[in-house]
Parts: structure tokens; C-alpha cells; sequence
């Protein structure tokens, strides 16, 4: 068994990983916008249609870039940062079993992020497809 090859698909899986909760949110708030209006509003903020038109945005486009490894440092870093606003703004009730859970799933979330925003894509994406395709048209 080749470790080296095992090791450099761990960020691929783990990107992947980390990119299906925002894929799939992404897609629910769009499949189910009203609910989403609803909870933005129930949280005191303004221009909840704009929010979640943002929100699906961020989700789902930062989820695929995620995924697919494009512009990975810079997308995880404004997932990261997503991941903590949200926590911040609707998971605060702490003294709430099931938000405290929310709350800290994102903060973990945003961990996992700030590894990727770190450590880079790994091999097996575009961000490393793009840099041998220039390595190979310099040379």
C-alpha cells in the first residue's frame, strides 16, 4: 500500500467532507426559501430575502469550490468566517441544548476550514491542477 498516495487524497475526502453540509444547506434554503426568510426575520435582521440570497450563494458556490478545490484558501477562509457569523448571530441562545449543538458544530466547522485556508487544497484539485499546468508552461 503507497501511504503517499493515501496521504494526498486525506485533503481531497476532507474538503469533501466539509463542503456536503454547505451543499446541502445551500440547496434546502433554495428548495425551501419561505422557511429560511422566516428564520432570517425571527432573528431580528433586515433584508431577509437579500440574506438568504446571500446565504445560498455562499453555500452552495462556496460548497462547490470547496468540493472541487478552486481558490480553496480564499473560499474556506469566507466559509470560515460565514461559519462563525452564523454561529454568533443564530445559535447564541447557549442555555439551549440544541443551540449550544449549533453552535458549536459551525465553530467546529470553521476549524476545519481555517486547516484548509492553512494547509492548501492537496493534489487532487483544481487549485493543484492549475499550478502544475503552470509549472509545466514556465519550464
Amino acid at each position: 500500500m503507497n501511504t503517499t498516495t493515501n496521504q494526498s487524497a486525506v485533503p481531497a475526502i476532507g474538503r469533501l467532507l466539509l463542503a456536503a453540509i454547505f451543499i446541502l444547506s445551500g440547496v434546502g434554503k433554495a428548495l425551501a426559501p419561505a422557511g429560511t426568510i422566516g428564520y432570517i426575520e425571527s432573528a431580528g435582521l433586515p433584508f431577509a430575502t437579500v440574506g438568504l440570497i446571500v446565504a445560498i450563494a455562499v453555500e452552495l458556490g462556496g460548497g462547490v469550490m470547496l468540493a472541487l478545490g478552486i481558490k480553496t484558501r480564499i473560499v474556506a477562509l469566507g466559509l470560515a468566517i460565514f461559519s462563525v457569523v452564523t454561529a454568533l448571530v443564530f445559535h447564541h441562545a447557549l442555555g439551549d441544548q440544541n443551540q449550544l449543538i449549533h453552535f458549536m458544530k459551525n465553530i467546529a466547522m470553521a476549524g476545519g476550514l481555517l486547516q484548509v485556508v492553512a494547509f492548501g487544497a492537496g493534489a487532487y484539485s483544481v487549485d493543484a491542477a492549475s499550478s502544475r499546468k503552470r509549472v509545466t508552461q514556465v519550464a
